[in-house]
Order: structure tokens, then sequence, then C-alpha cells
């Protein structure tokens, strides 16, 4: 039998040359392991090709000698190697492909039932069950497309109902048990509110689609106390100082990154437009170049959460931060057009990505010390959002302004569908009181006066 060859060993350069590391030795630790692989593919494959059953030998074997987590990162590199390999001709078929295609897309999942004593049992429970594939799924399915049909998004329903879908799969003892005793023995899988608020949610949906067809049968309600329950444990938003925006900004710029000498600024920039504009995330990410107008003072906001598009007058100082980086994006050699997107990921030449962006923003909050090093402990990007409200709302008191008559405005800025989706971001905090109260004294208690002066 063998060694591996020198065309095999051409192969893994060509394959490692194509890759991105971190540090200068990745590439050594990675080719270590993947001629590992290719020796043992020799040896042990008669046709010296990689199948699933040689894989599996393989990770087992290294099993015993590397921890399970070192296992799963080391079959990723693997299968990354195998997928280079099939793309570029020198073998037909990659193992992982056909696992992927039938249990799922988790390489470290699938990795972890190829270590179980019980391959076949769990393999199995990876297997995806088919969308909306219940006694229910048909009349859940057309329930969604129609209220889609009506200029609905229903993401969050559809996602609910996907869930009572899975759940009624995986019981086949349920089908045919009336709609109350599914919501009931599906609320009781688990105890959080939140699911004890979202099997409520989807008996009421199904009762009342149910209903419009056979009036005769009731629609099963949403507890009163529910909605409160749920809200105690949702986190409260942080309230940003002012002076936490700063060493946030500050942050931003001073942020290490010296292989995309445009990402500090960028991040930058993108914070200023979540405080000061309250950008969503998405929306943030979304944008492209087309959707900045240099010259009116102004961006477009495009097919966002509620499918409305707007455009935004912006303050001066957010135009100029703009500006900058803009310019600053040109001097890189970013494309033009007015489809690329705005904020350049020079690593990758593209836009950034959600995730990215996320990771690099939450980066940010630990580098100013507003969070701690691990975990979801501590504020949100999400709450700058919050921040620009109350920022707002102040500004408007000081300002004499009645905020009551402007949020309707704000809702509008903001691209909510109604003026109540913006009051859940009304955070009373003291600064916000003292306004208020200076506002009172100004006005309401003037105008008691008035009214108890005798006539």
């Amino acid at each position: 039998m063998r060694r591996s060859s020198p065309a095999d060993a051409k192969t893994l350069q060509c394959f490692l040359q194509t890759q991105r590391f971190r540090h200068q030795k990745t590439p050594t630790v990675y080719g270590c392991v993947l001629r590992d692989f290719q020796c043992f593919v020799v040896k042990h494959a008669a046709d010296e090709l990689p199948c699933l059953s040689i894989v599996q030998q393989w990770l087992r074997e290294r099993s015993l000698q590397w921890p399970v987590h070192m296992v799963c990162h080391r079959a990723r590199l693997i299968e990354r190697f195998l997928e280079w390999q099939q793309a570029a001709g020198v073998i037909p078929t990659n193992p992982f492909a056909e696992l992927h295609r039938d249990y799922g897309q988790s390489t470290t999942a699938i990795v972890r039932a190829l270590l179980n004593e019980d391959v076949e049992a769990a393999l199995q429970r990876l297997s995806p069950v088919p969308r909306f594939g219940s006694f229910l799924g048909q009349r859940m399915h057309e329930y969604v497309t129609q209220m889609r049909s009506l200029g609905y998004r229903y993401d969050v329903h559809e996602r609910q109902l996907l869930r009572f879908d899975r759940f009624l799969q995986g019981h086949a003892e349920l089908t045919g048990a009336p709609l109350p005793k599914l919501i009931e023995v599906w609320s009781t899988n688990r105890t959080s509110p939140q699911h004890l608020l979202e099997a409520q949610e989807v008996g009421h949906l199904l009762s009342k689609a149910m209903h419009r067809l056979d009036p005769s049968l009731a629609m099963l309600p949403v507890g009163a106390d529910m909605y409160r329950r749920v809200r105690q444990q949702h986190r409260r938003p942080y309230l940003y100082t002012e002076e936490e925006i700063k060493r946030i900004l500050q942050a931003a710029l001073s942020f290490p990154s010296p292989k995309a000498p445009l990402r500090p600024l960028g991040l930058y920039t993108m914070l200023v437009l979540a405080y000061c504009a309250g950008l969503r995330m998405g929306e943030i990410v979304g944008l492209a170049l087309g959707d900045v107008h240099l010259q009116d003072e102004t961006i477009d906001i495009r097919e966002t959460k509620f499918f409305k598009s707007r455009r935004l007058p912006l303050a001066p100082s957010v135009m100029e931060a703009l500006k900058h980086y803009v310019t600053a994006r040109q001097a890189t050699g970013a494309p033009t057009s007015a489809e690329s997107g705005l904020f350049w990921n020079q690593r990758c030449a593209d836009r950034y990505s959600y995730g990215g962006v996320s990771n690099l923003l939450i980066q940010v909050l630990r580098r100013a010390g507003l969070k701690p090093t691990r975990g979801r402990v501590g504020p949100r990007i999400h709450d700058l959002r919050h921040a620009m409200v109350g920022a707002r709302m102040r500004q408007w008191y000081r300002d004499g302004i009645n905020p009551q008559s402007r949020l309707p405005y704000l809702a509008t800025y903001l691209g909510h569908k109604d003026i109540k989706s913006t009051l859940v971001y009304l955070s009373i905090t003291p600064e916000l009181l003292q306004e208020a109260s200076a506002r009172f004294r100004k006005i309401g208690a003037q105008t008691l006066r008035s009214e108890g002066d005798p006539q």
C-alpha cells in the first residue's frame, strides 16, 4: 500500500493557498491534519477515494486521541477540503454533502452522530421533518399563504406554526385529536411563560382560521395575563449615557484592523446611524451606495421590517460622518455602483453580513468597557435605537414642543407601522422626568392656576 504521493501533496498545497488564515502557524497545523487524513484514506480505502465508511472510521480513531470538540473542528476542515477536491474534479463525490442532504446542515451534529454507539438512531434524530407535514400542516400552510396574500409578512407566526407542526409530527398518537387538546398537550411540553404564550397564540390563530370555515367551532382565547408575564421576562433596554456614547464611538475609531483599514471608520459610521437615525441593524447592513444622497442629505431605507421603504432626512453632523466614510471608501478602490454595499468589507471584497456586523459591534461595546468579555449580558446595539428615541423626547421637551403631537412623525421615521410600536421605545429616565416636570411647571401649572382663578 503506497503512502501519500507527490500529487496528493500538490493538491493539498493548492487547497491551503485558497484559504485565509489569521495566524502564520495555522497552515502548518491544517496541513498536518489533512496529510494524516490523506494517508488514512490511501491505507484503508481500496480505491483510495474517501467514502462515508472511511470518514467515519477516521473520526472514530481520532476521537481516541483528541477531545470531541477538536474532532468536530477538524472534521469541518476535512469537509472543506473534500468540497474543494470535488469542485476541482479530484474526487467524484463528497460524503459530507450526502450527509447534509439527509440530515441537515450542521456538520458538528452529524459528526457527533457518527461517533455515537447507535449511529443510525443518532442520524435519524437529525433528519429534518418536512415543512407542514403533520395532519394539520396543509391547513396551517394555507392560512399562512392567505395572510401573506393580504400583505402581511407573517414570518413570526409562520415560525410558531412550524414549531407546532414539528411537535405534531413527533407525536403521531395525537393525530385527529381536537385542537384544544393539541394545544393543551403542546403547552405542557415546556413550562416557560414564552412557550405558554406561543401555544395560546397558535391556538387562537388556528381556531380563528377554522371558525371562518365552520362558525360552530369556538375560538380559543389568549390569557389576559400572559403578555404581562412574558414582558416581565424580557430584557429591559440599556439606557446609554452621553458619556458612554462617546466611549463607544471612540472605541470604534480605535478598533484594531490592520488588514482592513476602512473597518474602524465603517463601524463608527454604523454606530452614528444607529444612534442618530435610529436604524435597525438589518437596515444598516442593507444600505447600498445608491441609497445615500449626499446633496439632499437623505438616505433611503428599502423593504424593511414591515415592507415599508422610507427616505430619511439626516442631521448635518450625521451627513458629515457619511461623507467622510464615502470618501474613504472610494479611496480603497471599493466598487462605486449604486447597488454595491455601502459598508464594504475589504477582506472578502463584499458587503458585510448581518452576523459579521453584529459580532464586530459587540466587540466595540466590549472594548468600550460596557459589556463583559463573554456572554450576552450587558448592553445591546439595538439599545441605541431606544437611546435615540429618549434623546429625541428630551430635545422636544427642551424646545417646548408637545412630544405627543410629534410621536406619529417619530413612528414614521423609525419605520413602525403604528404608534403602538413606538411607545415600546419610551423608557422613563431621570433626565426625561426632569424635562417633563420642567414642561409641566412652565405650561401645566400655569394652566391650572388660570383655571382656578375666580371669574
